[in-house]
């Protein structure tokens, strides 16, 4: 054997090694086909992890799908390998196995980039060629910038619903290009989150059921079709983050599921691996060859796409032993956490962090049981942010209220925030609360239409102006009055209505608003970045509050009113001496409104409201929020010299 030969293996044995301890978490460039020219013959190496199939075969268009092409088992290692000339880029193929017990099957490649379309599965010999980013400006820039205190103002999107072609197919990553892209940049959102992009046999799991951890769902386009789709995105200032699924995966048979006929990839307790809400199966989360497999799919989708960021489904599924619906047994300690799960997600982003520090790690996760964001080191998982549901569930609930009892439940509003540091918060209006009969955003809004709007123009200053970052679903910046549906383009036609329309720009110049002002973002991660001026004024149902960025004069004064009474006269104290203008207004005619012309500028009174020295006095219109900022102020304090 030649040192080339003997070096070549050694580097095999050692990616194998990592690959059963837990510590390959770039297994993806072994395992799955890869390009290979052996004895100057060019062909494909595949391998397979199925450590107890009785036996293995290549299948696919390049064999007829014949057991000619029979696999050879590294046994120590439980992987199936072969070389072959055979097949041509774009055959499909499969591997047959025979499981333990003698049971045959057709399964997928775990490892594929590429699949046909559903509803068939097969994976595709696809290369995916060398790309030559020319993103590097904005590469550059996400290492010099911290995203703590940068704007971030996130439109999360369905990729195949957000607009659909004249046959009803969705739009392919090149047509999200030309379209996506300049609507996102026009509006002044900061990122895109997609929904997951992962291959998935069922639009109806809107993608949260995965088969292809490595693959980009062959319904939206080829591999190099997005990664072009990210590099317009970064040409243009703006984000991709998207949805990723650890925790679970789809029950298909010729799938994931018992692969080589025993618990593979799923617990070996049943009840442990069955997920009963979601009608799939649970990961392994505790075993080293599971952990390999998923920390590899993260990196992958960060390497081979620029992601600048995940945001990772299901986290309390993965933390908690009681959080599905069926039987549960307590951990060794007697408790309900997860501890694989707990363990696995700290080593993940530790992982990631590592290899990209500039990623953006985000959980969807559900309860306070456990810190989400934070250093590893101090028990925490080491997300860089979570999603605030409490937020999201309260807010929504008091906006879905009549405003005759909203005053009765002041609390669902101001309860944020007195834990909003708790943890780096994303605040989320997404695409789960428009769907199921929840109704959409503007149909939750209480009263006729006029009123949803002036409502729903009233919600979007709130979650703008309250700390944290900004998630909105794609439809509800226009007030789409019909839920989401997977499976048909957004309502585009809506626009065509003035309200609509006027909605749609009021969210535009928020969101550029929120771009604009430092103080709405600068310390979003610090108690110094909000002051409560008032959250006891119940019986008017308005509250008011103050935003902060780091230079003295920099703040914004926001006052929002709940009900549809006018507030005239209405008193505000205000930190400083001097004259403070109006700077939005979400009952201007503009926007849908009947206001033509804003407020005032005031100057302030010298009299004490509540810790301030003094107050103004303001217009705040019914159901409307108006913000205000300081024009002429004097910052020193009395006897300063």
């Amino acid at each position: 054997m030649d040192e080339t030969s003997q070096s070549g293996n050694a580097l095999e044995e050692d990616q194998l090694q990592r690959f059963l301890s837990g510590e390959n978490f770039y297994s993806h460039h072994y395992f799955g086909f890869h390009n290979e020219t052996k004895n100057g013959v060019k062909g494909y190496v595949f391998r397979v992890w199925a450590p107890n199939a009785e036996q293995v075969w290549l299948v696919g268009d390049f064999n007829g799908w014949t057991d000619s092409l029979p696999m050879n088992k590294r046994e120590s290692y439980g992987v199936w390998e072969l070389f072959t000339e055979l097949p041509s880029e774009g055959d499909f193929y499969k591997f047959k196995v025979r499981q333990a017990g003698g049971r045959e099957i057709y399964k997928i490649d775990p490892f594929a980039v590429h699949f046909e379309k559903r509803p068939n599965d097969a994976a595709v010999v696809h290369t995916i060629p060398e790309k030559k980013w020319k993103d590097g400006l904005w590469l550059g820039r996400k290492k010099r910038s911290d995203y703590f205190k940068r704007p971030m103002n996130i439109y999360e999107v369905h990729a195949s619903s957000w607009k659909q072609e004249e046959d009803g197919s969705p739009y392919s990553f090149s047509r999200l290009t030309e379209e996506l892209i300049p609507y996102v940049k026009e509006m002044g959102y900061t990122h895109i989150e997609f929904m997951p992009l992962m291959e998935h046999p069922l639009g109806m799991s809107w993608g949260y059921q995965l088969i292809g951890y490595f693959a980009l769902s062959s319904y939206y386009g080829t591999p190099e079709e997005f990664q072009d789709f990210v590099e317009e995105c970064h040409l243009n200032n703006i984000g991709v983050l998207v949805d990723w699924v650890p925790g679970h995966f789809c029950i298909n048979d010729d799938t994931l599921p018992y692969y080589d006929g025993t618990p593979q990839f799923e617990y070996e307790d049943s009840d442990r691996a069955k997920n009963i809400r979601w009608g799939s199966l649970n990961f392994d989360l505790g075993k080293p060859q599971v952990q390999s497999f998923l920390i590899s799919s993260a990196l992958f989708w960060l390497e081979m796409y620029h992601l600048d960021g995940i945001r990772v489904d299901a986290v309390s599924n993965m933390l908690y032993r009681n959080y599905d619906e069926g039987p549960w047994t307590p951990n060794h300690e007697g408790g309900v956490r997860n501890l694989e799960g707990y363990y696995f997600l700290q080593k993940m982003n530790a992982v990631i962090k590592l290899a990209y520090p500039e990623a953006l790690m985000i959980a969807e996760e559900s309860s306070s049981e456990t810190q989400i964001t934070g250093p590893i080191e101090t028990g925490a998982l080491g997300f860089d942010y979570k999603w605030n549901m409490g937020w999201m569930n309260d807010t929504l609930r008091f906006y879905e209220m009549d405003p005759v009892s909203r005053k009765d439940h002041f609390n669902l509003l101001t309860f944020s925030f007195m834990y909003m540091m708790d943890e780096n918060f994303i605040l989320p209006l997404s695409h789960d609360e428009v769907v199921h009969g929840k109704k959409s955003l503007m149909h939750k809004m209480w009263g006729d239409r006029y009123k949803q709007f002036s409502q729903l123009r009233n919600l979007y200053v709130y979650m703008m102006t309250h700390p944290g970052k900004k998630l909105l679903f794609m439809g509800s910046e226009w007030g789409q009055f019909l839920e989401w549906k997977y499976d048909e383009g957004l309502e585009w036609r809506d626009l065509k209505d003035e309200m609509n329309a006027n909605m749609q720009r009021f969210t535009k110049q928020l969101n550029q608003f929120y771009k604009e002002n430092r103080a709405l973002w600068e310390l979003d991660h610090s108690y110094d970045t909000v002051e409560i001026i008032d959250a006891d004024n119940s019986q008017e149902t308005v509250l008011s509050y103050i935003r902060k960025g780091k230079a003295k004069k920099d703040f914004l004064i926001i006052i929002l009113n709940m009900t549809p009474v006018e507030r005239q006269d209405f008193m505000v104290g205000v930190p400083y001496e001097g004259s403070y203008e109006e700077v939005l207004n979400t009952e201007m005619d503009v926007f849908g409104g009947t206001w033509t012309k804003p407020n005032a500028p005031c100057e302030t009174l010298n009299e004490p409201f509540k810790q301030f020295k003094y107050q103004i006095r303001t217009i705040v219109p019914a159901l409307g929020a108006i913000i205000l900022k300081p024009k002429d102020i004097n910052t020193r304090k009395k006897g300063d010299s």
